[in-house]
């Protein structure tokens, strides 16, 4: 006969499993951001993208109120991205997830094919650090807040 102790040990080590299913379930769908990210011009990166968003999705990278909608990102990804630095690459670091929300800690690589905010590095490189906060509903990415280093990237091409 199963006592109330081991009956209740295993509901809380199958719950501690679905937990942690869940959990990679939710880093696997940020990851697809990620994915798209360092393949800017794939069509196939950008509809897994666009699956892994919920319908209102918000990219939120500062204050101004002027955040991009799922559109206006694949957008700037596929378009802007895709054609000045073909070989972005934006690997994760690092994913921390508690609930509903995951940082990740990323660094993005390039080399611009041209300017890039107005600093022409003339074949050189940037290496820098983001840091996301993305949160999840459903199974799907509600919101990105993002913050990049562009200043640093600059700073690197311009050979400051």
């Amino acid at each position: 006969m199963k006592t109330p102790g081991s009956i209740t040990t295993a509901a809380v080590l199958i719950m501690g499993l679905t937990l942690n299913n869940a959990n990679a379930d939710d880093r696997a769908v940020v990851q697809t951001f990620y994915d798209f990210l360092s393949n800017p011009a794939s069509e196939q990166h950008a509809a897994a993208f666009r699956e892994a968003t919920a319908e209102d999705w918000q990219s939120i990278g500062d204050y101004s109120g002027k955040n991009k909608t799922s559109d206006q990102f694949i957008g700037q990804v596929s378009g802007f991205f895709a054609k000045l630095m073909p070989d972005l690459n934006w690997e994760v670091q690092e994913m921390i997830q508690q609930d509903q929300k995951v940082v990740v800690r990323s660094r993005a690589t390039a080399t611009p094919q041209g300017p890039l905010f107005g600093v022409d590095g003339k074949g050189k490189s940037f290496d820098i650090l983001t840091i996301d906060i993305h949160t999840l509903e459903n199974g799907k990415i509600v919101s990105s807040y993002h913050l990049e280093d562009w200043a640093g990237a600059l700073q690197q091409l311009s050979g400051k």
